[in-house]
């Protein structure tokens, strides 16, 4: 990997950034009446207002020049950017410099998925769980988490990823009501990790099929947007059980980084976690304990619902 390429993503997301603000969202005056020939502010008054030369500022954009802390500090604060956008072009600056390229691991297309987190998967009967990978690769779940959403082992393993099965499932515009939502999340939480690695071939070539599978996708993509989530919440329609609201959170195991566990749960005495219990007990019969990561069987004694109505992929 280049310093280059991170450099080259900062100058897109500044540019980018810039086009999105206005004069005087940022306190310039208009000057004059004639209309502005650009989107957004020009090159000039964003280096203005970071107090650099325009030249200087011109090869930050091009990607030619990493800028010093002082001043990305600077042109953070006058493009008015958030927490998750701070620390993006952060990690891009630092991702760029000589020392933190020759410490950067080799990334595994797809890592298996880490043994403690595979036990730990295992004894989550209750909860439905995932173990996500780089990219939002789908590494492993359980039964249940199978149950809510999709039956993973249906789908080729060299296309088991949560962003492109969001983009290229059918199935899933029907499992979120609020699926725009959905969507446009995934596409900044991936653009999130590209500023760790922007030339991964793996990420390179799933956004590449995104973009041309899915204009939404190219889009939104293209606007550069960023975000960093470790919990939400997410609106189910679920075939079987009916509509629920459920609350995920992630946690990155220390042991392997690039892999977090992610549970879904539902408050006490609600509804939505009655409907989970329901779901629950009804998919204990029909696999029993432990992670999946090969086909599951579907039939046998215990049913407690007529699962032919529950679409599979």
């Amino acid at each position: 990997m280049t310093g280059s390429a991170h450099l080259r993503e900062l100058g897109e997301f500044l540019k980018h950034r810039r086009g999105e603000l206005t004069p005087a969202q940022v306190g310039l005056p208009e000057r004059g009446h004639t209309q502005r020939r650009v989107q957004g502010l020009r090159r000039e008054e964003v280096a203005e207002l970071a107090a650099i030369s325009t030249d200087y500022y011109v090869r930050i954009e091009q990607g030619r020049l990493a800028p010093s802390p002082p001043v990305l500090d600077s042109l953070a604060r006058e493009l008015r950017l958030d927490g998750d956008q701070r620390t993006y072009v952060e990690g891009l600056v630092s991702q760029a410099a000589p020392a933190a390229r020759r410490k950067t691991p080799r990334r595994a297309a797809r890592p298996g998925v880490h043994p403690h987190l595979a036990r730990l998967l295992g004894q989550l009967s209750d909860t439905p769980a995932i173990v996500f990978g780089p990219r939002l690769d789908i590494l492993a779940w359980n039964p249940l988490a199978a149950e809510l959403l999709c039956d993973f082992a249906a789908v080729p393993e060299s296309e088991r990823n949560y962003v492109r099965m969001v983009f290229t499932d059918p199935m899933m515009r029907e499992i979120y009501p609020e699926w725009e939502d959905v969507a446009r999340t995934c596409v900044e939480v991936l653009r999130m990790e590209a500023g760790t690695n922007p030339t991964d071939p793996a990420l390179t070539a799933l956004v590449g099929e995104l973009s041309v599978a899915d204009q939404q996708f190219r889009v939104w993509w293209a606007e550069h947007r960023v975000a960093h989530q470790d919990f939400g919440s997410k609106r189910i329609t679920h075939s079987v059980v009916g509509d629920l609201t459920l609350d995920w959170d992630s946690f990155r195991y220390a042991g392997a980084p690039e892999q977090q566990l992610v549970l879904w749960s539902a408050e006490p005495g609600t509804p939505d976690a009655e409907r989970l219990t329901d779901l629950a007990r009804a998919t204990a019969p029909r696999h029993g304990p432990g992670p999946v990561t090969t086909p599951i069987t579907r039939g046998g004694p215990g049913d407690d619902y007529d699962w032919s109505v529950r679409r599979r992929r």
